[in-house]
């Protein structure tokens, strides 16, 4: 992985480039946790060799998981890295919240809530950090720690 700053001021700008064979999901994790980013707006355009995609289930509190086993194109990935609680007794630690649209070779999509993603050839990030810190809140009613404002 490589990532440069690419502008400062009110708004920081950092663009990572993740290489073939990387899992972007912990990458992005690990890097946003180095760079102490509590909040901020991502995206990406790239591909996997396969990837893990996720439909929240109401009923079970939990992701369907949807495996895409094939090299696919990331035609869209959107997300936000805020503040969230660690599990078991972890401490608080910078988490993504990242959906993305895949493009298999028949013209056809796959999309959800980005759980896994084996990056090939190259996967390239423009993350933009917010002069504000966001932090997640588990909301057990849901199953979900979401951004909470107050």
């Amino acid at each position: 992985m490589q990532a440069k700053l690419v502008a400062e001021g009110t708004t920081v700008t950092y663009v990572v480039v993740l290489d073939q064979g990387e899992e972007a999901f912990s990458a992005l994790t690990d890097w946003a946790a180095s760079e102490g980013i509590s909040a901020a707006q991502v995206t990406a355009v790239g591909a996997f060799e396969r990837a893990v995609v996720g439909w929240f289930d109401r009923a079970a509190k939990d992701y369907r998981r949807i495996t895409v086993d094939q090299q696919c194109e990331v035609l869209s990935l959107i997300g936000d890295i805020a503040i969230g609680p660690g599990g078991d007794g972890e401490a608080e630690q910078s988490q993504p919240h990242l959906h993305a649209v895949l493009g298999l070779s028949d013209g056809t999509t796959r999309g959800g809530h980005l759980l896994e993603g084996h990056v090939w050839p190259t996967l390239e990030v423009v993350v933009r950090e917010a002069p504000a810190q966001l932090r997640k809140t588990l909301r057990p009613d849901i199953g979900l720690a979401l951004i909470d404002l107050r």
